[in-house]
């Protein structure tokens, strides 16, 4: 009888435990099948066909005043009230056709969530603006309207950080239910000395030292480019810019072979972010444009939010400093400090690195908050 008894407390036990740490198990078996997917390595058959669905992918528009906007759903079939995300991209001229979103949409829905990934037009030809603060409120109220209830929202680069923009105004507050900020920038006035500097101050007094990436720069010069060259040559040297941002080479050649002599010096002068004439315009234009950086910022709007915050930084970022995101975990408040992961595994958004052990692990941890954070009611 002892035997039996002893028996039946451990079998319990043993259901009780795995009842407890089932709802922890699934949602990290999500989230290290997400970032295989995203990586592009198979998921083991055991755990694909625990948390693998069909996607159904829809292009949709949502209006805003009128203005149409061009957004695309990635739904999990068979699941119609998955928990809801809205995927921002980051400055890149594919916008929501951009391969490493798209994939990682797919990989998303596939492990249960309903994704909503709107074009941000601004964001999209290399401009970081209002339009885009308002684009990512109106989609998220969409969504909220679409889906029945507050939505997450995951910024990539500077979208993370207008993202939170859009969540601190009064119009949009009530459509965020959590934000996940990738690589994304607190102030942009930091990020625009960095260019100039290649370093920035951390939160504990030390300095992160960092050549600051052209990609940088060019963003800045590109969005501002009367500021630099006559009007006469704005085009010209756009097309150039443009080229080369969007790393066509082909494209940048044809576009430099239809320059004037002038047109040339101007574009070189542009792209070379460390003549001490290039410095000068670009600390100027930060001084020029300071209150629009200061609208752009999260930096001041932090502390009023009162829903998740998740903060995902590469170490090696060389385009928005990581500094950045330590920033914003200081003027977070606690309630609502989700996670916050400096790994060594990516630079901006692209991984350079295979990761261990230990950054798997912590990365796979940090991606299962947020499932959990979406899927809380």
């Amino acid at each position: 009888m002892r035997w039996k008894r002893a028996a039946a407390v451990v079998v319990a036990g043993v259901l009780l435990l795995s009842v407890v740490a089932w709802p922890f198990c699934w949602t990290h078996l999500r989230a290290f099948a997400i970032l295989k997917r995203v990586s592009g390595q198979p998921v083991p058959e055991l755990v694909s066909a625990a948390v693998s669905y069909p996607v159904e992918i829809s292009d949709v528009t949502i209006s805003m005043a009128g203005q149409p906007i061009r957004a695309r759903t990635y739904f999990p079939q068979g699941h119609p009230n998955a928990p809801a995300l809205v995927i921002l991209h980051g400055v890149h001229h594919l916008g929501i056709d951009e391969p490493r979103l798209t994939s990682f949409a797919s990989a998303m829905a596939s492990c249960g969530m309903r994704i909503l990934t709107p074009e941000l037009p601004g964001i999209k030809d290399y401009r970081v603006d209002q339009d885009s603060v308002r684009v990512i409120g109106e989609s998220a109220k969409w969504f909220d309207a679409e889906t029945g209830g507050p939505v997450g929202v995951m910024g990539l680069s500077f979208s993370g950080g207008l993202a939170l923009v859009a969540a601190s105004e009064a119009e949009y507050r009530p459509s965020f239910k959590f934000i996940v900020a990738v690589g994304s920038q607190n102030a942009m006035e930091h990020v625009g000395e960095y260019y100039l500097t290649g370093r920035e101050a951390r939160p504990d007094g030390s300095v992160e030292l960092l050549p600051a990436h052209e990609y940088g720069p060019l963003v800045l010069e590109y969005e501002h480019l009367g500021d630099y060259v006559p009007p006469e040559d704005v085009a010209a040297v756009r097309a150039v810019l443009q080229q080369h941002l969007y790393e066509d080479r082909e494209g940048e050649l044809l576009a430099r072979s239809k320059l004037t002599p002038r047109q040339l010096n101007e574009t070189l002068m542009l792209m070379d972010a460390t003549s001490e004439e290039t410095r000068k315009r670009l600390a100027a234009e930060n001084q020029r444009y300071a209150d629009e950086m200061q609208e752009l910022s999260p930096h001041g709007r932090l502390g009023g939010l009162a829903i998740p915050v998740f903060l995902l930084h590469g170490e090696a970022d060389n385009i928005i400093p990581s500094a950045e995101t330590l920033w914003m975990a200081r003027e977070l408040p606690e309630s609502s400090r989700g996670a916050v992961l400096i790994t060594p595994v990516f630079s901006h958004l692209d991984v350079t690195r295979e990761p261990g052990v230990a950054d798997q692990m912590r990365l796979v941890h940090f991606v299962a908050l947020v499932v959990r954070a979406a899927e809380r009611g």
